[in-house]
């Protein structure tokens, strides 16, 4: 799955800090307009093909760049706000939208994810729902006592548009409904088929009127006109698949609930499907593509939702996303190209990362002129088990390639046509020395990826890792972006963080000011050295993630600052466990969440002289903050260290995690002398023995539930 590349929007792997930057904001710009045209106007000015890519364009390079995503980032936004035309309805349930999946992977990991975070085992029974998304404009209708009495278009997923009048038209949705008592919002699509919508254009152009572009633009257009009369004139429909707020329970189940808005009076759509895991979706998926030609009206994919109710309530929602559902939309497309090089390209934590160079091929309608490789293996033809790939096929400077777009982070090469290879064509080479800086390249025991060991030498590392310390997710200095930092560094202004806080210092006088450099002022001097200086007090989190220390994110970052607390807590600690060994080590891979791959590497960043050395440089010039809690009074586990062991029978561990963590507790992985609480289901082994033999309070789930209600 590939967002796709252009000759003038590069390959994400390729993109630096100002570039990300600049195509976020370009982005933002593009879909915000795009949302309004689409929602508001009803008059598309990009195709869903296109927007879909940006969508995934703006997701890579925010997934890449997480420090720049934009406060008005896309990805955070459901639809458009209302028009100015019509009143505003605020939902009382909000109308979000869902996540998508391009490939059947996508559609097993799902259901991997739902089962991961529920606590059930791959065995257990689990059903959903498939059923064609149609694409059209949502609507939500509101009954009391059986009558309709206001209907609202999505908006912007909390404020729609007030459209009861013209709601009212649609003969597909009922005025009175019987059997529903107090309240019951009904959820679903509005649409025109694809005959209706060659009548009305066809109409329309005789009257000299203005036609539409398909008909989706038709039924928006249509359903959004301020005068009802020209909505009852339109040949709307309505499929009914959701609900809103309800005074009571439709069902137990997503399917039963349809079959309930279906005796009710609605027209449901009769593809809806009952499936038994991933292979029944996709089963359902293959079938409804295969019938979409014949259907009559516009669909873009196939919605998946989780079927009973109950686990729809336990896994709830992403900020715009409900964990219960996702999009599985139409295929991807590919396209055969010439692969002219392959690239190297060093990051900040010194990987090799090889893109394909291809010659420029059109792939539904975009410009594909780069594609990951991934690592060597993959180059090679083996996956990370060193299982093969495409039958084994390696890849070769000058083969056929096929290049393929959906919803990944960049395109990628599918397959190779080797009976296209040219005699003589050798296997790529992939280098043992950087690019960079000619350090030796090594691939330590269980990495996919071959790194430079060049670390602080290795000008690639040194500003990838400068321009992540700048970067919005960690001490976000506004003024102070990538060039600047490719720029400074270039002439030597600055060589690690540290340097950017004596850089007033250094720079502010004499004749070498910044004033005086080209493309600076002294305004624009002055408001940078302000910039600085307004982040020399950092939190503990920021300070952390802006080191830049390898498989230490931006979540892990305020898990560790929440750990230790403060900045010298975490010093010593790190020293302490510089060998891998002893009470502070354990104590670190007790942190719920941290592994011994993360622990290594920020051991490993404390240990290594150099870098240790860097970091006293840069917190002399902070004022770290201490990290802070949620205001937990009142919690009878506040402050206290957790363990959860054996089997959890109410709640998932993930479920429990979190409820401990937000009454303010310190979950752990493993059982110490400074474990408050441990926490054993069927199953306890080892924990609870050594739980005993310290003499820690243990609780089982029940007695568990009974401390936490008492919050």
């Amino acid at each position: 799955m590939t967002p796709e590349t252009t000759p003038d929007h590069p390959d994400v792997a390729a993109l630096d800090d100002t570039q990300a930057e600049a195509e976020l904001r370009s982005l933002a710009k593009a879909l915000n307009l795009a949302n309004h045209a689409y929602h508001a106007d009803d008059a598309p000015q990009i195709t869903d093909a296109e927007y879909d890519r940006l969508k995934r364009r703006n997701a890579a390079i925010e997934n890449r760049f997480p420090g720049l995503k934009r406060d008005d980032s896309p990805s955070e936004q459901v639809g458009a706000a209302p028009a100015a035309g019509f009143g505003k309805i605020t939902h009382s349930v909000a109308m979000l939208s869902l996540s998508n999946a391009f490939l059947p992977e996508d559609v097993t990991e799902f259901d991997t994810s739902i089962r991961k975070y529920l606590g059930l085992s791959a065995g257990a029974p689990l059903q959903f729902t498939a059923e064609p998304k149609i694409d059209g404009l949502s609507l939500s209708l509101r009954y009391e006592n059986g009558v309709l009495t206001q209907a609202a278009t999505r908006g912007d997923g909390a404020v729609g548009e007030n459209v009861t009048a013209n709601a009212r038209t649609i003969a597909d949705i009922p005025q009175k409904i019987e059997g529903a008592a107090g309240v019951l919002e009904v959820r679903g699509e509005v649409y025109m088929s694809h005959a209706d919508f060659e009548a009305l254009n066809a109409a329309q152009q005789t009257r000299g009127a203005k036609t539409f572009a398909n008909p989706r633009n038709a039924a928006a257009g249509s359903l959004r006109q301020l005068d009802a009369q020209i909505t009852r004139e339109r040949p709307l429909k309505f499929f009914a698949y959701a609900w809103g707020s309800v005074s009571a329970p439709l069902a137990q189940t997503q399917s039963g609930a349809i079959k309930r808005l279906a005796a009710l009076g609605f027209s449901i759509n009769p593809l809806t499907a009952l499936c038994d895991g991933p292979e029944a979706l996709v089963a359902q998926y293959d079938l409804i593509e295969q019938r979409r030609a014949t259907l009559g009206y516009d669909i873009d994919g196939v919605v998946y939702k989780v079927d009973d109710l109950a686990l729809q309530e336990r896994l709830g929602f992403r900020s715009t996303t409900p964990r219960w559902a996702i999009a599985h939309k139409f295929p991807a497309e590919l396209a055969w190209t010439t692969l002219e090089g392959i690239d190297i390209q060093v990051g900040r934590t010194g990987a090799l990362s090889p893109v394909a160079r291809l010659a420029p091929v059109t792939v539904g309608g975009v410009v594909v002129s780069n594609a990951t490789l991934h690592n060597e293996d993959y180059i090679k033809g083996l996956d990370s088990r060193g299982q093969q790939i495409r039958g084994g096929k390696d890849i070769r400077i000058g083969d056929l390639v096929q290049v393929y777009r959906a919803g990944d982070v960049i395109p990628k090469v599918a397959d190779v046509d080797i009976s296209k290879r040219e005699a003589g064509a050798q296997p790529f080479e992939f280098p043992t020395l950087c690019p960079e800086c000619e350090s030796d390249a090594v691939r330590e025991p269980g990495d996919a990826v071959r790194r430079c060991t060049g670390g602080l030498i290795c000008p690639a590392q040194a500003v990838e890792k400068l321009k992540h310390f700048v970067a919005r997710g960690a001490f976000d200095i506004d003024g102070l972006g990538a060039r600047q930092v490719e720029q400074f560094y270039a002439d030597g202004w600055i060589a690690e963080p540290a340097d950017i806080f004596t850089l007033q210092a250094r720079y502010g006088t004499g004749l070498q000011q910044l004033k005086n450099r080209e493309g600076w002022g002294e305004k624009s001097a002055s408001a940078l050295f302000s910039a600085i200086e307004d982040k020399r007090k950092i939190a503990l989190s920021r300070l952390i993630f802006g080191l830049g220390i390898r498989h230490v994110g931006e979540a892990a970052s305020s898990m560790i600052a929440l750990h230790y607390g403060t900045w010298d807590a975490l010093a010593q600690a790190m020293e302490e466990a510089r060998d891998q060994a002893g009470a502070a080590w354990d104590d670190l891979i007790g942190i719920d969440g941290m592994g011994a791959v993360m622990a290594g590497s920020l051991t490993g960043a404390f240990a290594q002289e150099a870098e240790r050395a860097s970091i006293q440089r840069l917190v002399a010039q902070l004022e770290v903050q201490d990290a802070v809690r949620a205001d937990t009074e009142g919690s009878p586990v506040a402050g206290k260290t957790v363990v959860f062991t054996g089997t959890l029978e109410k709640m998932s561990r993930a479920e429990a995690k979190a409820r401990a963590e937000r009454m303010g507790a310190k979950v752990s992985g493993s059982v110490s002398a400074k474990t408050d609480i441990l926490v054993a289901g069927p199953g306890a082994g080892s924990k609870a023995k050594k739980a005993a033999e310290l003499g820690i309070e243990t609780l089982d789930e029940d007695g568990w539930l009974a401390l936490i209600a008492q919050a």
